[in-house]
């Protein structure tokens, strides 16, 4: 069980950006609502945030449930990272996104999550995988892809056309404290 007070030192979320994504909007919601000053850096991965976190307390990572390698992160920084909280809230809209004069989609571009719903919005098409939402806005935007999954606010931020809402997914977020296991509570890893 995590000690509530390790809650009260984290006062910095590393978390995946860039700006736009679900994990940003997210971490600025868990800072806010404990009343903190919201300071939150974003990452290119998840993983290459972790190098970067301070180990005394007030720095934590936030993920989400749905990151197909949340098991990776978590079993592969037991001496680093300790999950101290979740939460239930929901994304924004999730959109199958197109430039505005694009009339034909043969390519996609999609963080790994929510690919399935390529199938639904452009079935047939040849799917390329990125780093975040945010980025498979900014790359269709580009022109690397004809359309993307992504998030309402992505989309927006790059001046997409939005041709199908799926709409907010409620989503559970995770939160990593630096600092390791000790730290939340538990036991040191053996040595």
């Amino acid at each position: 069980m995590t000690d509530p007070r390790a809650l009260d030192d984290i006062s910095v979320i590393h978390t995946l950006g860039p700006s736009g994504t679900n994990l940003e909007m997210a971490a600025y919601h868990w800072l806010t609502a404990r009343g903190r000053p919201p300071d939150v850096r974003l990452h290119p991965s998840l993983e290459s945030a972790i190098p970067g976190l301070s180990d005394d307390g007030h720095e934590a990572l936030l993920a989400c449930a749905v990151y197909p390698e949340l098991h990776s992160l978590v079993f592969g920084n037991l001496g680093r990272l300790a999950m101290v909280d979740s939460f239930i809230l929901p994304t924004y809209d999730m959109v199958f996104a197109t430039r505005p004069e694009t009339t034909e989609v043969t390519t996609v571009v999609s963080h790994p999550a929510p690919q399935s719903l390529v199938r639904l919005a452009s079935p047939g098409c040849a799917l390329t995988l990125v780093l975040s939402n945010s980025q498979a806005a900014r790359e269709c935007a580009r022109g690397a892809a004809d359309g993307c999954i992504t998030t309402s606010k992505a989309a927006a931020d790059q001046g997409l056309a939005v041709r199908r809402n799926f709409g907010p997914v409620p989503m559970v977020y995770t939160v990593h404290q630096a600092g390791g296991f000790a730290a939340a509570g538990g036991a040191e890893p053996a040595t």
